[in-house]
């Protein structure tokens, strides 16, 4: 085994990827990889069954809406992901600043300037505290009385703002549909004493490091949107990150994972995780990420959903198939709707 395949075997096992390690939950899996990327919130979900035994989308659901373990929210980078509701004040505090400074450009652009923000973050806090959870048409309908335009993209930047100040964060589903919640409301208030920003910094690098190691302080810096010398000395602190011990041998563990799931985008350079040759295929340009199939970690094939359908980059072998078969039927299973209760077939 070169130390290429122990590294990327050491990832994948690292998240819940190889080795036929798999978590118990939703809850679990986000425990253990402390983020799933979130811009989709199906990929979001299939990312989390790919890491999971036996998961249900029902049972995803559930541990956002009925047991609000799991939240989704602007955080790394200033992209959406899915964390534990345990992380989420002292993310906010961590990493909100720089994702509110850099977005002032944008602001101007818009014409939404500090007074406004500042307005519509305090409108938005008295319609969630009045009414409960808003989909994202009930707030920009109230945003209109701040004479924001419902069209384009201002309303959707001041509902990100209000997320990042604090204000509100993702919530239930109604009819299917997401809402926002009063951050204030649907998460209690932590019971931890408040890390200072030097302890924060130090705990999202261990838990970094816990979720994708090896890697070095540019990969921790690359995936938290921090600047490389804001990072090096929390990463000073942890023990040796890239640290090579072969992991115990394991049978072939094949899995399905969505578009730009975190897997392929938690380090500085071009992923072991798929051959050079074959880059191309998950990368195409204009910011998209393919779904992939990975065998022990590494990938071997895209995939499209609905159906679920594979594109490998070479037959795929007589061994593995048997394993592909089986993971396809579940991420078939897990996408397929459940009939409400009281339903008659046909």
């Amino acid at each position: 085994m070169t130390d290429d395949d122990t590294v990327r075997l050491l990832r994948a096992r690292a998240q819940a990827l190889a080795g036929g390690v798999r978590e118990a939950s939703a809850e679990a899996v986000v425990r253990r990889v402390f983020a799933v990327q979130a811009q989709d919130a199906t990929a979001a979900d299939l990312g989390i069954r790919a890491r999971a035994r036996d998961l249900t989308r029902q049972a995803v659901r559930a541990a956002y809406d009925d047991e609000r373990s799991i939240v989704r929210g602007w955080f790394m980078r200033g992209t959406l992901h899915t964390v534990h509701a345990e992380d989420v004040h002292w993310l906010l505090r961590l990493l909100s600043p720089r994702t509110l400074a850099a977005g002032r450009r944008r602001y101007q652009q818009l014409g939404l300037d500090e007074d406004l923000r500042e307005r519509s973050d305090r409108l938005i806090e008295r319609a969630l505290s009045t009414h409960g959870p808003l989909t994202r048409a009930e707030l920009t309908d109230r945003l209109t009385a701040l004479g924001v335009p419902p069209e384009g993209q201002a309303p959707f930047h001041l509902i990100r703002h209000a997320a990042l100040t604090g204000v509100l964060c993702h919530g239930p589903h109604r009819a299917g549909e997401p809402t926002y919640a009063l951050l204030a409301d649907w998460l209690p208030t932590p019971t931890t004493p408040d890390r200072d920003a030097p302890t924060a910094l130090a705990e999202l690098a261990r838990r970094y490091l816990a979720a994708h190691a090896p890697a070095t302080a540019q990969d921790f810096a690359t995936w938290s949107g921090l600047p490389i010398t804001a990072v090096r000395t929390a990463w000073k602190s942890l023990p040796d990150p890239g640290h090579l011990e072969p992991p115990p041998p394991a049978p072939t563990d094949v899995r399905l994972i969505p578009a730009y799931d975190d897997y392929h985008l938690s380090h500085s350079t071009q992923p072991l995780s798929v051959p050079a040759a074959h880059r191309p295929h998950i990368w195409p340009g204009g910011g998209v990420i393919r779904p992939t199939a990975l065998a022990n970690g590494l990938t071997f094939a895209t995939w499209t959903r609905t159906p679920v359908q594979l594109h490998p980059f070479t037959p795929v072998p007589p061994d593995l198939q048997p394993s592909l078969d089986q993971e396809v039927a579940a991420v078939t299973h897990f996408l397929t709707p459940t009939p409400p209760p009281g339903a008659k077939p046909g």
